[in-house]
């Protein structure tokens, strides 16, 4: 049995074709500035930082203008992940939403604890010592929470699925490269989520989700140094099959990807025409 029936198969390649669509109208607003002389192209001014002078002194235009679009597409493809999840967990799930929002109280202790343990967590990873479990995380800041000097909180997650039986999870969709920063940031709204709700695992599962591994197919495959030093990695984060898995099936994945190589075929020529290739 597929993990994508045919009406939820047709919803993403609309949207994925009027994502493109998109992308090229707003790349067409960028008008290449073409090399003719040294003179003449110092001489131009931009209102953005789009000058590019030796870059455009030695690169044919029809390469810059391949590179501009494909650095256009590449910022905003992470939007597509969002909603091809929504619509595939629709049909698997009994609630789903996209940018996600909850409320709870929250009283300073336990915010401060979010703090804390980010800092601790992060003065373990630079030292090379031990660093505490997502679990051990979660039960210091709910420990820490006390029901006086309450304030109502929010957090905010990229997908939230309910399940049949009545799981949560909370998805933040991010690119598989995170640096330092991000990381830590991500650590700290799993934490959040956890305490606006008062509950642990599993019945609340806050996740970085990596729509893809850019390493291989597996977790095992995964390298990326950054994400593995400055996150609970192993407890904290789903890596491309493990998202789409829980989203819809084990197919989910490969079946997706099938809809956007058929949705490329389908804009391809679209696509070159609007580049004059």
């Amino acid at each position: 049995m597929s993990a994508i029936n045919d009406v939820t198969r047709e919803r993403i390649k609309g949207y994925l074709e009027s994502f493109i669509d998109r992308v090229i109208e707003n790349n067409q607003r960028r008008k290449i500035q073409s090399f003719e002389s040294s003179a003449s192209y110092l001489a131009k001014v931009a209102s953005k930082p789009k000058l590019k002078p030796f870059h455009a002194a030695i690169i044919p235009p029809q390469i810059m203008a391949i590179n501009e679009f494909e650095r256009s597409f590449s910022t905003t493809l992470g939007t597509t992940f969002e909603e091809a999840a929504r619509l595939i967990a629709l049909d698997h799930h009994a609630e789903v939403h996209r940018s996600h929002e909850i409320w709870g109280e929250a009283d300073q202790n336990a915010l401060k604890e979010i703090e804390n343990q980010a800092a601790i967590f992060e003065h373990a990873a630079r030292t090379d010592e031990e660093r505490a479990s997502l679990d051990t995380m979660i039960a210091a800041v709910l420990s820490a929470h006390e029901d006086n000097d309450n304030t109502a909180r929010s957090a905010r997650s990229d997908l939230f699925i309910r399940t049949h039986t009545g799981l949560e999870y909370y998805f933040e969709i991010k690119s598989p490269v995170p640096n330092k920063d991000q990381c830590l940031s991500i650590t700290s709204r799993i934490l959040r989520i956890h305490l606006l709700r008062r509950q642990s695992r599993p019945n609340v599962q806050a996740y970085f989700a990596m729509a893809y591994n850019p390493y291989g197919p597996t977790r095992a495959d995964y390298r990326w140094s950054v994400a593995k030093l400055y996150l609970p990695f192993e407890q904290a984060t789903l890596v491309g099959q493990e998202f789409w898995e829980i989203v819809g099936g084990p197919t989910t994945y490969q079946e997706l990807l099938d809809i956007y190589a058929e949705v490329g075929r389908d804009k391809s020529k679209h696509i070159f025409e609007s580049l004059g290739l």
